[in-house]
């Protein structure tokens, strides 16, 4: 009886990197059929490009605004991977600062991950399951939590600009803010937070209780 032979589908890896601005794995390669043998010589070919380890391009894809994110985003991995911090703040078009690394959050059990080159990584407990948006095809932490995330890390008039920006568009209400600052907020986070005149919290009042846990 002969072993099943795997016929490689190189047109459907590209569909599907196409819908990826181009991008694809090792792992998306193998799921059509495509061996790293394979894989390579398409690259020395000229047909794909490596990137990184087990990442590719189709050669010649146009580039867009955020690959660096996608790229870091894909070589973690996609299946639970979030952008966050500084480059989630970018994301939301709350802040026109580059962060000097690529932030992305990733469940407590990976916390032994190899980091790829300019990827900054950040955890989360496993059991939690984190409020989620899209940008431009990448998934990323949703405002609230964002907000939290970078409070005491950047300036405070970036800071307050991005709150100030995340209300009047309507990406979260005060309360909501507030909501995560008493879930999980830092006593560095919560201070941050609290010196923002757009935060609007009434100083006179008590602040709302915080968890000193929480995630790296």
């Amino acid at each position: 009886m002969h072993d099943k032979v795997t016929i490689p589908d190189i047109r459907g890896l590209e569909a599907e990197a196409y819908q990826q601005n181009g991008y694809f794995t090792a792992g998306q390669a193998r799921a059509h059929g495509a061996s790293r043998q394979l894989v390579d010589h398409y690259v020395r070919q000229g047909r794909f490009k490596r990137l990184r380890r087990g990442l590719y391009r189709i050669q010649g894809f146009p580039t867009s605004q955020h690959d660096d994110m996608r790229e870091a985003w894909m070589a973690v991995g996609a299946h639970d991977a979030l952008l966050s911090h500084e480059s989630a703040l970018v994301l939301l078009d709350l802040s026109d600062v580059i962060p000097d690394a690529v932030h992305l959050l990733v469940p407590r059990r990976r916390h032994g991950l190899r980091k790829p080159p300019g990827v900054s990584l950040h955890t989360h407990p496993d059991s939690e399951s984190v409020p989620t948006v899209w940008r431009d095809g990448l998934p990323l932490t949703a405002p609230a939590r964002t907000l939290v995330d970078v409070a005491g890390q950047i300036q405070p008039e970036q800071l307050a600009m991005a709150v100030r920006q995340a209300l009047r568009r309507g990406l979260l209400t005060a309360g909501q803010l507030q909501d995560e600052v008493a879930r999980r907020a830092s006593k560095r986070q919560l201070q941050a937070l609290q010196n923002t005149e757009a935060y609007g919290w009434d100083t006179q009042a008590p602040p709302p209780s915080v968890r000193h846990s929480r995630s790296a």
